[in-house]
């Protein structure tokens, strides 16, 4: 099959003109820095639009959710309990304060914490007081479940919503239900500023700490005074004038990309494949990404191991590996599902508990078709595909049909 000249990307920034009028404004009127204009637009603009009090913008997603765990007061030492299918930035942080992430399981509803394992989880380590929570690929997981778990075991939830800015449970906009919580402005995101990140409170207090902390605390005198540890993390007016020219096209960038879904589902409906799913009674994702997991019983054999996969070809069955250089040799990107935390070599020895305890050891089997490991299985089975929404019904058609050639 003919390659696209143009390369079709996984998801890529898609800009609209509006963005270089307010970076073009700071450039003009010399508010380059670290204050400005758009700075403050941003914050006031995505607090309305989420429903919370507080925005803070920062550098990072990532100086977000480190910022997070210094709210959380995390110590040396301290047990946190994580998302385990999701990207190493929702983790790292808390080890950037020596917490020890405690990785709990996926399940498959919506790909996202499992409530079953985290409930197991806290009879394991009652003395958990924090649950570092993603929704996955824009996904919202069982966040009333969640949540009620940690309210009956007095621990606060930290929202890793990086990826889901706009996506809605029960009518409330993902980044509202923990105590702290984070959303990304990364360059793949559904409106970006290239980089750029924010932090979303409704606590007064955690906010104006948060704006200290990311500009090197520095204390209220006529000197430089500083009486606590503090770091570079404020985002820049200029990275603001990007996303202020973003944030107005939020909702059409979501109906983009859920329509990038549905005819993907549409294209697939007679294949041994499903789509990524939601709970459609009561959240409404933000589609960011679509992905496919390959039913059990038509996956060919695919290996893989820490760097490379290798797969044996088999007719009427097809794996990931295969799928993903199908599809790259066409010049489109896709990419294998977030390989679980407690898969990777910085993070094996960590605790990683499942619905029926703790997961370690476990192999890749299935009791009444539940995996032991279902983050595992997921990785395994499932991948992303391009999901780009200035990718056209023509070319995504073509994409279709070399998956389905997968198949034949």
């Amino acid at each position: 099959m003919k390659k696209f000249e143009n390369k079709v990307w996984l998801s890529s920034p898609t800009m609209h003109g509006d963005e270089l009028k307010y970076v073009t404004e700071a450039y003009e009127t010399n508010w380059m820095s670290t204050v400005g204009k758009n700075i403050n637009e941003v914050e006031r603009m995505i607090s309305e639009k989420v429903g919370c009090k507080y925005a803070v913008a920062l550098s990072t997603g990532t100086a977000a959710l480190h910022l997070a765990m210094k709210l959380a007061n995390i110590k040396q030492g301290d047990y946190v309990f994580c998302s385990d299918m999701t990207f190493a930035a929702t983790v790292n942080p808390v080890t950037y304060e020596g917490g020890i992430p405690v990785f709990i399981d996926t399940e498959y509803d919506t790909w996202n914490m499992d409530p079953i394992a985290l409930e197991k989880a806290f009879e394991i380590y009652p003395e958990v007081k924090v649950v570092v929570v993603a929704h996955l690929y824009g996904t919202p997981g069982k966040i009333d479940e969640i949540k009620a778990i940690c309210d009956k075991h007095g621990a606060i939830i930290i929202e890793d919503a990086a990826e889901s800015l706009g996506a809605t449970y029960k009518g409330k906009e993902t980044g509202t239900f923990g105590a702290f919580n984070v959303i990304s402005f990364n360059g793949n995101k559904i409106i970006t500023g290239s980089s750029g990140g924010m932090l979303l409170t409704d606590d007064l207090e955690a906010a104006n700490k948060v704006r200290k902390w990311s500009t090197q605390s520095r204390e209220n005198a006529t000197w430089y005074q500083h009486e606590e540890v503090g770091y570079n993390y404020r985002m820049s007016n200029v990275i603001a004038g990007v996303v202020r020219g973003q944030i107005p096209y939020l909702e059409e960038h979501i109906q983009q990309k859920k329509a990038i879904y549905e005819r993907y589902k549409e294209g697939f409906k007679d294949l041994p494949v499903t789509m990524n799913p939601y709970d459609e009674d009561n959240s409404e994702p933000n589609f960011w990404l679509s992905c496919m997991i390959i039913d059990e019983e038509a996956m060919c054999q695919q290996v893989r191991g820490e760097t490379d996969a290798l797969y044996i070809s088999e007719s009427g069955k097809s794996c990931p590996t295969e799928i993903l250089d199908a599809i790259a040799s066409i010049n489109a990107e896709g990419r294998p599902i977030w390989k679980p935390m407690h898969m990777q070599p910085i993070y094996r020895m960590n605790p990683f508990i499942t619905r029926d305890g703790n997961g370690r050891a476990r192999t890749n089997a299935y009791i009444d078709g539940q995996a032991l490991d279902v983050g595992m299985d997921i990785f395994n089975r499932g991948l992303c595909l391009p999901s780009d929404n200035k990718m056209t019904k023509e070319e995504q058609d073509i994409i279709i049909e070399i998956i389905r050639e997968c198949f034949k």
